[in-house]
């Protein structure tokens, strides 16, 4: 047992988010059972409220990024606080954002405020930010596990993502996530993360 747990932590302890990425492409029934993964994540009364829109599509890659990057934008000069800008320096980014049609694959996660039956009647979903963090979390340990590498975007508001995959009422994009392999020689910066004291207590 403490052998499973280390060697799982060692491995995922490895993981990185990844800005620059390789266009080589990922076959996709290798996302077909990452999706799977992140399906098997609980929720609320079992309700499964999320729905996992893959993109492949080069051109409807390069309208999200250019709606992405509309946003982004404005996030950068203005909406944003000095410190949050102060706080970003050490990823080196801005508004540009080339991986949103460089990744082979985008994955966005919508969440389902309820769901619609058959016959136009509604059912309620039951904890959903919860239950859609949680498949989001297995989502990203299955794309780290297949040895591909992976980005949570989170350009606000995200609106524009329902619009142009045309997702119901319902549905609002929770995440955006370019998947992949990252680019030859890509560098990430050197993190160091909380050690087990600053990040739990024990009773």
């Amino acid at each position: 047992m403490d052998a499973r747990a280390n060697s799982y932590y060692e491995l995922m302890n490895g993981r990185r988010s990844v800005r620059v990425f390789s266009d080589q492409s990922v076959p996709r029934e290798v996302i077909e059972k990452i999706i799977l993964t992140a399906s098997a994540a609980p929720s609320g009364a079992h309700k499964q409220p999320w729905t996992f829109c893959v993109v492949g599509d080069p051109e409807i890659k390069k309208a999200i990024r250019k709606a992405a990057e509309q946003e982004e934008y404005e996030n950068y000069h203005g909406r944003m606080s000095e410190e949050w800008l102060k706080d970003l320096e050490v990823f080196d980014t801005d508004w540009h954002k080339p991986f949103l049609e460089t990744a082979p694959w985008l994955i966005i996660p919508f969440k389902k405020a309820y769901d619609v039956n058959a016959d136009g009647t509604h059912s309620k979903n039951y904890y959903v930010n919860e239950s859609v963090g949680l498949a989001c979390g297995f989502l990203l340990t299955a794309i780290h596990n297949a040895g591909l590498v992976a980005l949570t975007h989170t350009p606000s508001p995200m609106k524009f993502l329902q619009e142009i995959l045309g997702r119901p009422e319902n549905e609002r994009p929770f995440l955006l996530i370019p998947v992949g392999y990252p680019a030859a020689g890509v560098e990430v910066p050197v993190l160091e993360r909380k050690g087990l004291a600053d990040v739990s207590t024990f009773y």
